[in-house]
This record gives C-alpha cells, sequence and structure tokens, in this order.
C-alpha cells in the first residue's frame, strides 16, 4: 500500500451506498484517479465542505495496487471556483470541459503528461471563471482541452505527407485527425470529409499558441466560429463515440445568450447535467 499526497481536481462525485463517495479526481501524479470516502455522507466534519464538483483539493490517497480503487482519507480545500456556481453560462462550460476530461483523461499517465493536463485544467477553470461565456471560448477551451489531452487535431500540415496546407479551403478527414492537401487526394471522396475554409485552421492554431488569459484577443467572424464549432464537435464526438451528458446543457445554455427570451409563462427546460451518476 502506498499513500499519495497531492493536488487533485474533482472530476465528477457519486453516493453508494448509505455513506460513501466515489470520486473521479484529476491529479497531477497520474492523470486520473478513481478513490472512495468511506463515510463522507454520514460525517459532517471528516469531508464537509470539499468533496463538490470543481473543487481544488490536496489529498492524501491510500492506494493498494494501481489497478484497485483507491481509498481517499483526507481533502483540504484549495480553491472553490464560486464564480462557475453563481451563474449559469459559467456552470454549464464548466461542467461540459471537467465531463469531456473525465471521459478522456488517462489513468496510470506519465508524470509529465499528467501534470501538464492538470495544469491545463486549472487555468481553464479560473478562465472560466473570470469571464462570460460564448461560443468562441467554448470552441477555443474545447481545442485547448483535446491538445492537452494529446488527441487534438492537426491543423496546418497534411496527415499524408506533412506538408503545409493551402487553400482557399481545406479538406479535413476527421477519422485521420487533420486535413489532406490536394496531392493526398483531397476532395476525391465525396462527403468523406470536411469542407473548411483555411482561415478556420489559422485562427485555430493561434488560438493554441495564446495565453489562456488573452484568448479574447482572437477574432474569430461567425462563418469562421461555426466551422470551428462543427469541427470540435465531430472531432471529440469521434473520440468519445457518445454525446457528453453536459453538451446539450450547454448548447441551450448558449443559445439563450443570444436568442430572444421565451414569452412568459413558458416552462423552461430541465438541466440534465444537475443529476449526478
Amino acid at each position: 500500500m502506498t499513500t499519495l499526497r497531492t493536488e487533485a481536481l474533482v472530476l465528477r462525485s457519486v453516493d453508494v451506498g448509505e455513506s460513501d463517495r466515489i470520486l473521479h479526481l484529476l491529479v497531477p501524479d497520474c492523470g486520473r484517479l478513481t478513490a472512495v470516502a468511506k463515510g463522507a455522507r454520514r460525517s459532517r466534519r471528516r469531508f464537509a465542505g470539499t468533496l463538490d464538483l470543481f473543487n481544488h483539493l490536496r489529498v492524501e490517497v491510500e492506494r493498494r495496487r494501481a489497478s484497485s480503487l483507491a481509498r481517499l482519507d483526507q481533502a483540504t480545500l484549495l480553491e472553490a471556483f464560486t464564480p462557475l456556481r453563481a451563474e449559469t453560462a459559467r456552470f454549464a462550460l464548466g461542467c461540459y470541459l471537467i465531463e469531456l476530461l473525465d471521459r478522456l483523461a488517462p489513468e496510470g499517465a506519465p508524470r509529465a503528461d499528467a501534470a501538464r493536463l492538470f495544469s491545463f485544467a486549472l487555468a481553464a477553470l479560473r478562465c472560466v471563471a473570470q469571464r462570460n461565456p460564448d461560443a468562441r471560448l467554448r470552441t477555443l477551451l474545447e481545442l485547448r482541452a483535446l491538445d492537452a489531452l494529446g488527441v487534438r487535431p492537426e491543423l496546418g500540415r497534411c496527415v499524408r505527407c506533412g506538408a503545409r496546407v493551402e487553400g482557399p479551403r481545406v479538406d479535413f478527414r476527421v477519422p485521420e485527425g487533420g486535413p489532406r492537401c490536394a496531392g493526398c487526394g483531397a476532395g476525391r471522396s465525396p462527403g468523406a470529409g470536411m469542407s473548411l475554409h483555411l482561415g478556420t485552421l489559422r485562427a485555430l492554431e493561434q488560438g493554441l499558441r495564446l495565453d489562456l488569459r488573452r484568448l479574447d484577443r482572437l477574432a474569430l467572424s461567425p462563418g469562421a466560429l461555426r466551422e470551428a464549432g462543427e469541427l470540435m464537435r465531430r472531432f471529440q464526438r469521434f473520440h468519445l463515440g457518445m454525446e457528453l451528458r453536459s453538451e446539450r446543457f450547454l448548447d441551450e445554455t448558449l443559445a439563450r445568450r443570444i436568442l430572444p427570451a421565451p414569452p412568459p409563462g413558458l416552462p423552461r427546460a430541465q438541466d440534465p447535467w444537475l443529476s449526478t451518476g
């Protein structure tokens, strides 16, 4: 048995039995870690206010084997990301990002990769907490999340020969992970790829290089934003093989920030991410 003392980010929390709680944690030592907090719901003192979604913790975890369920012995709250719970769009985007990380973050990752992913996760949640989320921020953070996870799309070079792709339009193949140049058969298989403006890919490349605190400096035209958003949707769906539970909630929340409010008296849609499990 080994004791791991480290930082952690709560990605998911599920009640089990009469008093226990199963936690999916992101830690800088090994990526995603699943741990049980024994008696967490019975004691008001042991883990009071620490095991909620988004919370940044310092933890002590006992691990028997790398593949077994760990035991969470202690947790101290370092950062609660309160602004994410105070505004619906921030909450929706925060939920979407951590669910994406929960689904794709590896267990037993090399420490350097795990530390990089953990650093991104904290920076991304701080970014969301300080801004008014919109489709542009969602798309850029989704791209940065895929980059931190090591599965981002290739944006500038042909996935077949490595040559720099040229425009004005580019044939992007999601299953292959990037664009094809004209010499490698771009456009020869109708319906197999996405036709994107070269400027959309160039803007996403720039978004990868910008500091997270300066993402608002990147301008995306409405057309480029639609293309980039569709590319991110298809790319993450290809890697996940499913729709995230929080995705529809986020889509509806961001749409309400643009579309006129419904007439008084109409019922509001339920937010599916608010349930646990």
